[in-house]
Protein backbone atom coordinates (compact mmCIF):
# COMPACT_ATOMS: atom_id res chain seq x y z
CA UNK A 1 0.00 0.00 0.00
CA UNK A 2 0.74 3.56 -0.90
CA UNK A 3 0.92 6.08 2.10
CA UNK A 4 -0.19 9.17 1.35
CA UNK A 5 -2.01 12.36 2.88
CA UNK A 6 -5.32 10.77 1.02
CA UNK A 7 -4.38 7.44 1.83
CA UNK A 8 -2.88 7.32 5.45
CA UNK A 9 -0.92 4.13 7.54
CA UNK A 10 -4.07 1.74 8.30
CA UNK A 11 -3.74 -0.24 11.75
CA UNK A 12 -5.18 -2.95 13.06
CA UNK A 13 -6.27 -3.32 16.76
CA UNK A 14 -7.55 -6.09 18.67
CA UNK A 15 -10.77 -6.17 19.52
CA UNK A 16 -13.54 -8.87 21.16
CA UNK A 17 -15.89 -11.82 20.20
CA UNK A 18 -18.33 -13.49 21.94
CA UNK A 19 -17.61 -17.48 23.13
CA UNK A 20 -18.39 -19.55 19.72
CA UNK A 21 -20.91 -22.18 20.17
CA UNK A 22 -22.48 -24.85 18.07
CA UNK A 23 -25.80 -24.30 16.22
CA UNK A 24 -28.52 -25.21 18.56
CA UNK A 25 -26.06 -25.13 21.59
CA UNK A 26 -25.28 -22.45 24.28
CA UNK A 27 -26.13 -19.23 22.57
CA UNK A 28 -29.44 -20.39 20.40
CA UNK A 29 -31.62 -17.65 21.84
CA UNK A 30 -29.94 -14.70 20.60
CA UNK A 31 -30.62 -13.74 17.40
CA UNK A 32 -27.82 -11.80 15.27
CA UNK A 33 -28.23 -8.40 16.80
CA UNK A 34 -28.38 -10.11 20.35
CA UNK A 35 -24.97 -11.43 20.14
CA UNK A 36 -23.53 -8.61 18.61
CA UNK A 37 -24.81 -5.93 20.97
CA UNK A 38 -22.31 -7.19 24.13
CA UNK A 39 -19.65 -6.90 21.49
CA UNK A 40 -20.02 -3.50 20.34
CA UNK A 41 -20.50 -2.45 24.27
CA UNK A 42 -17.58 -3.68 25.08
CA UNK A 43 -15.17 -2.05 22.49
CA UNK A 44 -17.21 1.13 23.19
CA UNK A 45 -16.40 0.76 26.88
CA UNK A 46 -12.61 1.22 25.99
CA UNK A 47 -13.60 4.83 25.23
CA UNK A 48 -12.84 4.80 21.96
CA UNK A 49 -16.04 6.07 19.39
CA UNK A 50 -15.52 4.89 16.24
CA UNK A 51 -16.16 7.31 13.14
CA UNK A 52 -18.16 4.73 11.54
CA UNK A 53 -18.66 1.05 11.54
CA UNK A 54 -19.11 -1.66 9.15
CA UNK A 55 -20.66 -4.55 9.93
CA UNK A 56 -21.66 -7.54 7.99
CA UNK A 57 -23.67 -11.03 8.60
CA UNK A 58 -24.49 -13.59 5.74
CA UNK A 59 -27.32 -15.12 6.16
CA UNK A 60 -30.46 -12.74 5.55
CA UNK A 61 -33.12 -11.68 7.50
CA UNK A 62 -36.60 -10.32 6.90
CA UNK A 63 -36.65 -7.84 10.07
CA UNK A 64 -33.69 -6.01 9.27
CA UNK A 65 -32.17 -4.53 6.22
CA UNK A 66 -28.44 -2.56 7.79
CA UNK A 67 -27.75 -5.04 10.64
CA UNK A 68 -24.82 -3.00 11.19
CA UNK A 69 -27.03 0.35 12.11
CA UNK A 70 -29.38 -1.34 14.28
CA UNK A 71 -26.46 -3.05 16.32
CA UNK A 72 -24.98 0.33 16.96
CA UNK A 73 -28.34 1.76 17.93
CA UNK A 74 -29.12 -1.41 20.37
CA UNK A 75 -26.05 -1.17 21.48
CA UNK A 76 -26.51 2.52 22.90
CA UNK A 77 -23.85 4.22 20.77
CA UNK A 78 -23.84 7.40 19.81
CA UNK A 79 -26.63 7.95 16.93
CA UNK A 80 -24.41 10.12 14.92
CA UNK A 81 -22.37 7.04 13.98
CA UNK A 82 -22.04 6.21 10.47
CA UNK A 83 -22.89 2.09 10.04
CA UNK A 84 -23.20 0.17 6.94
CA UNK A 85 -23.47 -3.16 6.53
CA UNK A 86 -21.32 -5.13 3.94
CA UNK A 87 -21.36 -9.10 3.00
CA UNK A 88 -18.62 -11.22 1.08
CA UNK A 89 -19.93 -14.59 2.66
CA UNK A 90 -16.74 -16.41 5.31
CA UNK A 91 -14.78 -13.29 4.32
CA UNK A 92 -17.63 -10.84 5.07
CA UNK A 93 -15.34 -9.04 8.31
CA UNK A 94 -12.40 -9.29 6.69
CA UNK A 95 -13.72 -7.31 3.64
CA UNK A 96 -15.28 -4.95 5.72
CA UNK A 97 -11.79 -4.04 7.13
CA UNK A 98 -10.81 -3.79 3.92
CA UNK A 99 -13.32 -1.65 2.99
CA UNK A 100 -13.09 0.27 6.14
CA UNK A 101 -9.09 1.01 4.96
CA UNK A 102 -9.66 2.18 2.31
CA UNK A 103 -12.59 5.16 3.84
CA UNK A 104 -10.08 6.28 6.79
CA UNK A 105 -7.92 9.53 6.32
CA UNK A 106 -6.56 11.90 8.80
CA UNK A 107 -9.04 13.98 9.04
CA UNK A 108 -12.62 13.30 9.57
CA UNK A 109 -12.37 9.11 9.63
CA UNK A 110 -9.19 7.99 11.42
CA UNK A 111 -10.99 4.99 13.42
CA UNK A 112 -13.51 2.57 12.07
CA UNK A 113 -15.21 -0.36 14.39
CA UNK A 114 -15.48 -3.29 12.07
CA UNK A 115 -17.21 -6.83 12.68
CA UNK A 116 -19.44 -9.55 11.65
CA UNK A 117 -22.02 -11.97 12.77
CA UNK A 118 -23.92 -15.02 12.35
CA UNK A 119 -27.17 -16.69 14.27
CA UNK A 120 -27.16 -20.38 12.74
CA UNK A 121 -30.03 -21.43 15.30
CA UNK A 122 -31.80 -18.15 14.54
CA UNK A 123 -31.96 -18.65 11.02
CA UNK A 124 -35.06 -17.53 9.02
CA UNK A 125 -37.47 -19.34 6.83
CA UNK A 126 -39.23 -18.16 4.55
CA UNK A 127 -42.02 -18.76 1.41
CA UNK A 128 -41.02 -19.82 -1.55
CA UNK A 129 -40.97 -16.88 -4.78
CA UNK A 130 -44.47 -18.73 -6.11
CA UNK A 131 -46.11 -18.62 -2.70
CA UNK A 132 -44.70 -14.62 -1.78
CA UNK A 133 -46.12 -13.62 -5.04
CA UNK A 134 -49.59 -15.44 -4.60
CA UNK A 135 -49.83 -13.68 -1.04
CA UNK A 136 -49.05 -10.19 -2.22
CA UNK A 137 -51.46 -10.62 -4.80
CA UNK A 138 -54.27 -12.16 -2.55
CA UNK A 139 -53.42 -9.26 -0.16
CA UNK A 140 -54.78 -6.93 -2.84
CA UNK A 141 -57.41 -8.64 -4.01
CA UNK A 142 -60.54 -6.28 -3.17
CA UNK A 143 -63.26 -8.05 -3.55
CA UNK A 144 -64.58 -11.61 -2.19
CA UNK A 145 -65.03 -12.82 -5.44
CA UNK A 146 -61.30 -11.64 -6.28
CA UNK A 147 -60.18 -13.73 -2.92
CA UNK A 148 -61.61 -16.80 -3.91
CA UNK A 149 -60.39 -16.52 -7.40
CA UNK A 150 -56.83 -16.24 -5.98
CA UNK A 151 -57.62 -19.28 -3.64
CA UNK A 152 -58.48 -21.19 -6.88
CA UNK A 153 -55.83 -20.15 -8.56
CA UNK A 154 -53.20 -21.84 -5.93
CA UNK A 155 -51.74 -24.97 -6.79
CA UNK A 156 -51.27 -27.36 -3.75
CA UNK A 157 -47.86 -27.29 -4.85
CA UNK A 158 -47.33 -24.12 -4.75
CA UNK A 159 -47.56 -24.04 -0.87
CA UNK A 160 -43.90 -24.64 0.14
CA UNK A 161 -41.39 -23.00 2.52
CA UNK A 162 -37.86 -21.55 1.72
CA UNK A 163 -35.22 -23.09 3.88
CA UNK A 164 -32.23 -21.61 3.40
CA UNK A 165 -29.15 -24.17 2.85
CA UNK A 166 -25.67 -23.44 3.06
CA UNK A 167 -24.79 -24.72 -0.77
CA UNK A 168 -23.55 -23.04 -3.78
CA UNK A 169 -26.39 -20.91 -5.49
CA UNK A 170 -24.84 -21.50 -9.33
CA UNK A 171 -24.42 -25.27 -8.43
CA UNK A 172 -26.52 -26.61 -5.94
CA UNK A 173 -23.83 -28.08 -3.78
CA UNK A 174 -23.21 -27.72 -0.53
CA UNK A 175 -19.56 -26.56 0.37
CA UNK A 176 -18.54 -30.14 2.13
CA UNK A 177 -19.48 -31.23 -0.84
CA UNK A 178 -17.13 -29.24 -2.97
CA UNK A 179 -14.49 -29.43 -0.44
CA UNK A 180 -14.93 -33.40 -1.39
CA UNK A 181 -14.46 -33.01 -4.90
CA UNK A 182 -11.28 -30.70 -4.27
CA UNK A 183 -9.87 -32.96 -1.80
CA UNK A 184 -9.78 -35.96 -4.17
CA UNK A 185 -8.15 -33.62 -6.60
CA UNK A 186 -5.40 -32.65 -4.93
CA UNK A 187 -5.72 -36.55 -3.24
CA UNK A 188 -5.37 -35.09 0.85
CA UNK A 189 -6.22 -38.35 2.66
CA UNK A 190 -8.40 -38.98 5.33
CA UNK A 191 -5.69 -39.27 8.33
CA UNK A 192 -4.01 -36.07 7.29
CA UNK A 193 -7.21 -34.06 7.53
CA UNK A 194 -7.83 -35.98 11.31
CA UNK A 195 -4.23 -34.78 12.23
CA UNK A 196 -4.94 -31.51 11.11
CA UNK A 197 -8.34 -31.18 13.21
CA UNK A 198 -6.70 -32.80 16.33
CA UNK A 199 -3.99 -30.04 16.17
CA UNK A 200 -6.51 -27.26 15.65
CA UNK A 201 -8.24 -28.67 18.92
CA UNK A 202 -5.43 -29.07 21.04
CA UNK A 203 -3.83 -25.62 20.46
CA UNK A 204 -7.09 -24.28 21.17
CA UNK A 205 -7.54 -25.78 24.53
CA UNK A 206 -3.61 -24.91 24.91
CA UNK A 207 -4.61 -21.34 24.04
CA UNK A 208 -7.59 -21.15 26.29
CA UNK A 209 -6.04 -23.23 29.29
CA UNK A 210 -2.77 -20.21 28.91
CA UNK A 211 -4.81 -17.54 28.72
CA UNK A 212 -4.78 -16.47 25.05
CA UNK A 213 -8.69 -15.81 24.69
CA UNK A 214 -9.29 -14.40 27.88
CA UNK A 215 -9.37 -10.16 26.39
CA UNK A 216 -10.24 -11.44 23.19
CA UNK A 217 -13.73 -12.86 24.52
CA UNK A 218 -16.59 -11.34 26.13
CA UNK A 219 -19.04 -13.09 28.20
CA UNK A 220 -22.55 -13.51 26.69
CA UNK A 221 -25.03 -14.05 29.47
CA UNK A 222 -23.31 -17.61 31.62
CA UNK A 223 -21.38 -18.50 28.52
CA UNK A 224 -18.28 -17.68 28.75
CA UNK A 225 -15.83 -20.08 26.72
CA UNK A 226 -15.97 -21.51 23.45
CA UNK A 227 -18.14 -24.78 23.43
CA UNK A 228 -16.75 -25.92 20.29
CA UNK A 229 -12.58 -27.29 21.37
CA UNK A 230 -12.36 -30.67 22.33
CA UNK A 231 -9.76 -31.50 24.90
CA UNK A 232 -10.78 -35.52 25.20
CA UNK A 233 -10.25 -35.89 20.93
CA UNK A 234 -8.16 -37.77 19.82
CA UNK A 235 -7.26 -39.26 16.19
CA UNK A 236 -9.16 -42.59 16.89
CA UNK A 237 -12.14 -40.89 17.97
CA UNK A 238 -11.99 -38.84 14.96
CA UNK A 239 -11.57 -41.50 12.38
CA UNK A 240 -14.27 -43.49 13.54
CA UNK A 241 -16.45 -40.52 12.40
CA UNK A 242 -18.36 -41.40 9.09
CA UNK A 243 -18.24 -39.17 5.98
CA UNK A 244 -21.04 -36.40 6.03
CA UNK A 245 -20.76 -35.52 2.68
CA UNK A 246 -20.28 -38.41 0.57
CA UNK A 247 -21.59 -41.31 1.63
CA UNK A 248 -22.17 -43.33 -1.36
CA UNK A 249 -18.74 -43.41 -3.16
CA UNK A 250 -16.76 -45.03 -0.14
CA UNK A 251 -14.54 -42.60 -0.89
CA UNK A 252 -15.30 -39.92 1.37
CA UNK A 253 -12.76 -38.24 4.08
CA UNK A 254 -15.03 -35.32 5.32
CA UNK A 255 -16.50 -36.04 8.43
CA UNK A 256 -18.19 -33.39 11.36
CA UNK A 257 -14.80 -34.09 12.73
CA UNK A 258 -12.54 -32.47 10.21
CA UNK A 259 -15.33 -29.58 9.17
CA UNK A 260 -15.80 -26.54 11.29
CA UNK A 261 -19.20 -26.85 12.70
CA UNK A 262 -22.58 -24.31 11.76
CA UNK A 263 -21.45 -21.88 14.86
CA UNK A 264 -23.43 -18.80 16.55
CA UNK A 265 -20.89 -16.02 17.46
CA UNK A 266 -20.04 -12.33 17.06
CA UNK A 267 -16.63 -10.48 16.55
CA UNK A 268 -15.12 -6.90 15.81
CA UNK A 269 -11.69 -5.33 15.30
CA UNK A 270 -10.67 -2.21 15.33
CA UNK A 271 -9.48 -0.22 11.90
CA UNK A 272 -7.96 3.11 12.57
CA UNK A 273 -5.16 5.49 11.62
CA UNK A 274 -2.53 6.27 13.95
CA UNK A 275 -4.57 9.00 15.06
CA UNK A 276 -7.40 7.10 15.19
CA UNK A 277 -5.56 4.47 17.26
CA UNK A 278 -4.69 6.95 20.01
CA UNK A 279 -7.81 7.12 21.25
CA UNK A 280 -7.70 3.71 22.39
CA UNK A 281 -5.73 2.28 25.40
CA UNK A 282 -2.16 2.51 24.55
CA UNK A 283 -1.56 -1.33 25.63
CA UNK A 284 -4.35 -2.29 22.85
CA UNK A 285 -2.50 -4.51 20.83
CA UNK A 286 -2.21 -3.10 17.06
CA UNK A 287 -0.17 -4.16 13.23
CA UNK A 288 0.81 -2.44 10.45
CA UNK A 289 -2.18 -3.37 7.62
CA UNK A 290 0.63 -3.73 4.90
CA UNK A 291 -1.12 -4.49 1.90
CA UNK A 292 -3.92 -6.96 0.93
CA UNK A 293 -5.14 -8.90 -2.19
CA UNK A 294 -8.86 -10.29 -3.14
CA UNK A 295 -9.22 -13.13 -5.66
CA UNK A 296 -11.58 -14.63 -7.44
CA UNK A 297 -11.84 -18.08 -9.65
CA UNK A 298 -13.96 -19.66 -11.91
CA UNK A 299 -15.07 -22.58 -8.96
CA UNK A 300 -16.57 -24.15 -12.40
CA UNK A 301 -13.03 -25.23 -12.99
CA UNK A 302 -11.33 -24.45 -10.00
CA UNK A 303 -12.07 -25.87 -6.68
CA UNK A 304 -14.80 -23.78 -4.79
CA UNK A 305 -12.77 -22.47 -2.30
CA UNK A 306 -9.18 -22.54 -3.86
CA UNK A 307 -9.28 -18.32 -4.39
CA UNK A 308 -6.49 -17.98 -1.11
CA UNK A 309 -4.25 -19.98 -3.05
CA UNK A 310 -4.12 -17.82 -5.93
CA UNK A 311 -4.59 -14.37 -3.43
CA UNK A 312 -1.45 -15.65 -1.53
CA UNK A 313 1.64 -16.17 -3.97
CA UNK A 314 0.37 -12.52 -5.49
CA UNK A 315 0.34 -11.09 -2.27
CA UNK A 316 3.92 -11.88 -1.54
CA UNK A 317 5.65 -11.79 -4.96
CA UNK A 318 4.31 -8.14 -4.97
CA UNK A 319 6.34 -7.57 -1.90
CA UNK A 320 9.34 -10.19 -3.02
CA UNK A 321 8.71 -11.76 0.04
CA UNK A 322 8.99 -15.98 0.24
CA UNK A 323 7.60 -18.26 2.71
CA UNK A 324 10.36 -17.96 5.53
CA UNK A 325 9.71 -14.38 5.71
CA UNK A 326 6.30 -14.96 7.32
CA UNK A 327 6.63 -15.40 10.82
CA UNK A 328 2.76 -16.41 11.35
CA UNK A 329 0.35 -17.95 8.66
CA UNK A 330 -3.38 -18.11 10.17
CA UNK A 331 -5.66 -19.79 7.29
CA UNK A 332 -9.00 -20.08 7.77
CA UNK A 333 -10.16 -23.60 8.23
CA UNK A 334 -13.33 -24.31 6.76
CA UNK A 335 -12.68 -27.71 6.26
CA UNK A 336 -9.35 -29.42 7.23
CA UNK A 337 -9.43 -30.43 3.69
CA UNK A 338 -9.25 -27.10 2.36
CA UNK A 339 -6.57 -26.32 4.50
CA UNK A 340 -4.29 -28.86 3.45
CA UNK A 341 -4.78 -28.51 -0.16
CA UNK A 342 -4.57 -25.02 0.13
CA UNK A 343 -0.99 -25.73 1.61
CA UNK A 344 0.16 -28.50 -1.13
CA UNK A 345 -0.70 -26.09 -4.00
CA UNK A 346 1.40 -23.26 -2.51
CA UNK A 347 4.30 -25.73 -2.43
CA UNK A 348 3.13 -26.68 -6.05
CA UNK A 349 5.34 -25.04 -8.31
CA UNK A 350 3.59 -25.97 -11.88
CA UNK A 351 0.41 -24.79 -9.89
CA UNK A 352 1.77 -21.22 -8.94
CA UNK A 353 2.91 -20.70 -12.17
CA UNK A 354 0.30 -22.29 -14.70
CA UNK A 355 -2.53 -21.41 -13.01
CA UNK A 356 -1.96 -18.75 -10.06
CA UNK A 357 -0.01 -17.04 -12.61
CA UNK A 358 3.46 -16.50 -10.27
CA UNK A 359 6.64 -17.02 -11.12
CA UNK A 360 8.43 -16.26 -8.40
CA UNK A 361 10.74 -18.83 -6.22
CA UNK A 362 9.14 -18.75 -2.83
CA UNK A 363 10.74 -21.48 -0.83
CA UNK A 364 9.67 -24.36 1.45
CA UNK A 365 6.59 -23.81 3.20
CA UNK A 366 6.29 -23.48 7.07
CA UNK A 367 3.78 -26.24 8.32
CA UNK A 368 4.82 -25.40 11.97
CA UNK A 369 4.26 -21.88 11.66
CA UNK A 370 0.09 -22.81 10.93
CA UNK A 371 -2.53 -21.65 13.34
CA UNK A 372 -0.80 -21.90 16.46
CA UNK A 373 -3.61 -21.09 18.90
CA UNK A 374 -6.35 -23.06 17.19
CA UNK A 375 -8.48 -22.72 13.53
CA UNK A 376 -11.62 -22.45 12.65
CA UNK A 377 -12.11 -26.22 12.89
CA UNK A 378 -11.65 -26.30 16.86
CA UNK A 379 -13.14 -22.42 17.60
CA UNK A 380 -15.96 -21.78 15.21
CA UNK A 381 -17.07 -20.39 12.25
CA UNK A 382 -19.95 -17.81 12.50
CA UNK A 383 -19.88 -16.96 9.04
CA UNK A 384 -19.70 -13.37 9.25
CA UNK A 385 -17.69 -13.03 12.28
CA UNK A 386 -14.92 -15.21 11.40
CA UNK A 387 -13.19 -12.11 9.62
CA UNK A 388 -13.01 -10.39 12.70
CA UNK A 389 -12.18 -13.33 14.88
CA UNK A 390 -8.67 -14.28 12.83
CA UNK A 391 -7.92 -10.73 11.87
CA UNK A 392 -8.06 -9.94 15.62
CA UNK A 393 -6.86 -13.16 17.14
CA UNK A 394 -3.90 -12.77 14.64
CA UNK A 395 -2.82 -9.19 15.91
CA UNK A 396 -2.48 -10.09 19.35
CA UNK A 397 -0.32 -12.83 18.15
CA UNK A 398 1.93 -10.95 16.09
CA UNK A 399 2.00 -7.62 18.13
CA UNK A 400 3.93 -9.97 20.98
CA UNK A 401 6.55 -10.44 18.37
CA UNK A 402 9.76 -8.34 17.37
CA UNK A 403 9.03 -5.63 15.17
CA UNK A 404 9.11 -5.88 11.40
CA UNK A 405 7.54 -9.85 12.06
CA UNK A 406 5.30 -10.27 9.17
CA UNK A 407 1.81 -12.65 9.27
CA UNK A 408 -0.46 -14.01 6.59
CA UNK A 409 -4.32 -13.93 7.14
CA UNK A 410 -6.35 -15.59 4.56
CA UNK A 411 -9.86 -16.72 4.36
CA UNK A 412 -11.75 -18.68 1.46
CA UNK A 413 -15.38 -18.18 0.47
CA UNK A 414 -18.13 -18.98 -1.24
CA UNK A 415 -18.29 -18.13 -4.39
CA UNK A 416 -14.59 -18.92 -5.99
CA UNK A 417 -13.63 -16.14 -4.13
CA UNK A 418 -10.70 -15.41 -0.91
CA UNK A 419 -9.51 -12.36 0.74
CA UNK A 420 -5.89 -12.11 2.24
CA UNK A 421 -3.94 -9.87 4.53
CA UNK A 422 -0.12 -9.00 4.81
CA UNK A 423 0.41 -7.43 8.54
CA UNK A 424 3.42 -6.61 10.46
CA UNK A 425 4.26 -6.06 14.01
CA UNK A 426 5.73 -2.42 15.02
CA UNK A 427 7.39 -3.89 18.34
Amino acid sequence: MVTTAAHPEIWLACGVRTPFTKVDGALAQHDAIALSVPVVQAMLAKGATPDFAVWGSVVPNLTWSNIAREILMEAGAPPTITAFSTIMACSTSMIGAFEAAGMLNDSSRQLALVGGVESMSRVQVGLTQTLSDWLRKFQKAKSVGDKFAAIRDLKLGDVKLYIPAVTNRTTGLSMGEHTEITAKEWQIPRDAQDASALASHQNSVAAWERGFFDDLVVPVGDVKRDGIPRKDTSLEKLGKLPPAFDRKSGQGTLSAGNSSPLTDGAAAIWVGTQAGLARLSANTPRVKLVDWEIASIDFRHEGLLMAPAFAIPRLLARHGLKYEDIALWEIHEAFSAQLLFHIKALEDKAFLRDRAGVNFEFGAFPRERVNPNGGSVAIGHPFGATGARILSQSVKELAAMPAGTRAIVSICADGGQGSVALIESVG
